[in-house]
């Protein structure tokens, strides 16, 4: 059974990432964005979508550059992705916490050393929509944690990388269930 709530809950499950860009001066910004998915192109590719709200650094840069890193953020970054959303680019350097930052190995952009799970992002095409900019993104390289073994590009064990999933709030992912046709001669149970 459900209920009918007004239409002001956006509970969007998405992946946490933590966007890497180059500041004019050279030096790496980050800022949390969970606005993040992936569309189809044409042939085999796939492209990156991300949303930016509002007027951050982090949006400028993009803008500017046109590549970015997009960092999954881990359970255990948890701490390094509510610092960088507190702390703001125009306020100072963000270099309170303890981080590692190294370059993309297909493009200059900075990337956290501390991500399991990261892409290499070159804009392709931008939609303004109000406050917010979505940016399409060809991949130009992942880096992938060390662990994990992907036979097929839907063979990425979430347990593996523990990714933080948002909805409003931080949750993580428990367990892997199964893959694409396994359940389809599973028995469902009638209600």
């Amino acid at each position: 059974m459900r209920k009918t709530v007004k239409p002001i809950y956006s509970m969007c499950v998405q992946p946490a990432f933590i966007i890497g860009t180059n500041n004019e001066d050279g030096t790496p910004n980050f800022a949390p964005i969970t606005w993040a998915s992936a569309t189809h192109e044409d042939g085999e590719g796939y492209l990156f979508v991300i949303s930016m709200f509002g007027t951050k650094m982090t949006r400028k840069n993009v803008v500017r550059t046109g590549v970015f890193s997009a960092n999954l953020v881990s359970t255990d970054m948890l701490p390094l992705m509510d610092y960088f959303g507190s702390k703001h680019a125009k306020d100072d350097t963000k270099n309170d916490m303890s981080y590692t930052v190294v370059r993309g190995e297909a493009l200059d952009v900075p990337v956290l050393d501390e991500s399991r799970f990261v892409y290499e992002c070159e804009v392709t095409r931008t939609v303004e929509t109000g406050d917010s900019a979505t940016f399409f993104c060809h991949i130009r390289n992942i880096q992938i944690d060390e662990r994990l073994t992907c036979e097929d590009t839907f063979d990425v064990n979430l347990t593996v990388l523990d990714p933080v999933i948002y909805s409003g709030r931080y949750h993580s992912i428990g367990k892997m269930l199964g893959k694409i046709g396994d359940f389809i001669n599973s028995p469902r149970e009638k209600t």
